[in-house]
């Protein structure tokens, strides 16, 4: 009896400790991205900005990364032709601070160059010790995007590499019956 007893207590912690692991895991998921930060152009931006728009999608690139640069006329027009559907891209240039969180000027000139360049007019931020410490601790590879409800939770997973307009158009008009 003493035995039956002791597995019984054994699979009840088993399955509390597995309860908790799940209410912590979906907890972290539900955690909003947050951040408050400047733009390119010297303008304070917070995570505000997701209250704005029904889905905001957020391009991580660098000044070094070619597809990254051949992505962007493509996310420009998804860009102009989603607002009215409540869509905005936000980019963040990931190569433009130093490890103190400095603009490097060299970083910064190649950046507004390639913005000017591909004719960009979504914002571009400059990220924080914050969003590196954050959200943008596990981004290892470049492009990746990650898409952010109302509320600036992701939706769904990262999504690493360019696609085409029609490929990233076909995303948002999912991602657009999913939210509310």
């Amino acid at each position: 009896m003493k035995k039956i007893i002791c597995l019984f207590l054994i699979i009840i912690m088993i399955i509390s400790a597995n309860l908790l692991f799940a209410q912590t895991k979906n907890k972290e998921k539900s955690k909003a991205l947050s951040f408050s930060t400047q733009d390119l152009e010297g303008n304070t931006v917070t995570s505000e900005i997701y209250s704005h728009n029904k889905i905001t999608m957020l391009n991580i690139w660098g000044t070094f990364c070619g597809p990254c640069i051949r992505e962007m006329p493509h996310l420009e027009k998804i860009n102009q032709d989603n607002k009215s559907k409540g869509v905005e891209i936000i980019g963040i240039v990931i190569d433009l601070t130093d490890e103190k969180g400095r603009i490097l000027s060299t970083a910064k000139a190649d950046a507004d160059y390639i913005i000017n360049g591909t004719g960009v007019s979504y914002r571009n931020l400059v990220p924080t010790e914050e969003m590196f410490s954050g959200f943008l601790r596990n981004v290892q590879a470049v492009p990746t995007t990650i898409f952010v409800d109302k509320n600036g939770n992701q939706i769904g997973e990262a999504i690493l590499g360019s696609r085409s307009y029609k490929d990233w158009q076909k995303i948002i008009d999912k991602m657009l019956t999913e939210v509310k």
